[in-house]
Parts: C-alpha cells; sequence; structure tokens
C-alpha cells in the first residue's frame, strides 16, 4: 500500500494532520524532522546553528533518499522539495499530499527567528521568500492539493476525500 507523503511550508500542520490521516487509515506515521534529529543526536536548531544550513541540507536530503516505509504517513520537512532525488525516492511508493496554506496563517504562526522553529534557509531569507522559491517545487511534486483548515481532523477528512476524488488507492 502507498505512503503518503505530505509536503508544504513549515507551520501547515503536517505533523498534526499526519498524526490524524495515520489514526484513520491505521497507518504508521513518521515525521523525518524526528529522523533527522535522531540521526544528529540534536534539534533542528542546533543543526542549523552549530552545523550550518549545507550539514542540514545534507541529513535532510539523506533522510528522504533512504526512508524505507509502507502503509505510512510521512510528513515532510518544510524543504524537502528542494532534493529532487528525494522526493522522486518518496513518490515511488507515496502519493505527495501538499498542504496549502495561505502565508498569512503561516505567518502568525512562525517565532521572528525563523532558526527557533528548525526552519532551513539562508541567513537573512524572509519567509515570504521561501514561500515564493518553495511554492513552486511544492506544486510541481504535489499528487494532490489540499488547503489547510481549520483543525487537524478537519484537514485530514479533506486529505482523504481528495484521494478518494481522484481515484488514487492507498
Amino acid at each position: 500500500m502507498k505512503n503518503i507523503v505530505l509536503i508544504g511550508m513549515p507551520g501547515t500542520g503536517k505533523s498534526v494532520v499526519g498524526r490524524a490521516l495515520a489514526a484513520r487509515l491505521g497507518y504508521g506515521f513518521v515525521d523525518l524532522d524526528d529522523l533527522i534529529v535522531e540521526r544528529a543526536g540534536k534539534t533542528l536548531p542546533e543543526i542549523l546553528r552549530q552545523d550550518g544550513l549545507e550539514a542540514f541540507y545534507a541529513l535532510e536530503e539523506a533522510v528522504g533518499t533512504s526512508l524505507d516505509r509502507e502503509d505510512t504517513v510521512v510528513a515532510t520537512g518544510g524543504s524537502m522539495v528542494l532534493y529532487p532525488a528525494a522526493m522522486e525516492h518518496l513518490r515511488q511508493n507515496g502519493v505527495a499530499v501538499w498542504l496549502e496554506t495561505p502565508l498569512s496563517q503561516i505567518d502568525d504562526r512562525m517565532p521572528e527567528d525563523l532558526t527557533d522553529r528548525g526552519i532551513a534557509a539562508p541567513a537573512g531569507m524572509t519567509l515570504r521568500q521561501i514561500y515564493e522559491e518553495r511554492r513552486p517545487l511544492y506544486a510541481q511534486y504535489a499528487d494532490v492539493i489540499a488547503v489547510s483548515l481549520e483543525g487537524a481532523e478537519e484537514t485530514a477528512q479533506q486529505v482523504l476525500s481528495l484521494l478518494r476524488t481522484v481515484d488514487i488507492h492507498l
């Protein structure tokens, strides 16, 4: 059975929606950020501050290209779409669902210092610039686009309905 791979900006609810989806489907759940933290032995902000952006990118890409799961809802980091090989690997046995969220809502959920949230981006890059850089990549890799709704359960139900509508068999 196919995995459901959630993509989208940080703050769109990929982790909470992913857990709700997994519970509804009887699937496993994995947050790739957790796997990065596990491999590095430090938090995302610590990796970014101590090891730098390139080291973070290398770790994230390695996690994305090596994931081997079935019947799992996968919450990716917001920057996973920067790695074509990782996205192709994740989509080999998965359907990519973009949780699209308006920038204004994402902005409300983010701390002033994006590194505090573990957001991987070059120093000085604004949330709007990150959004504008990644938005075409989310669109490119998405098999399905779901608008992030108020509440994880509602968004999870919408994702399931969309998957059925486009006749994607899980």
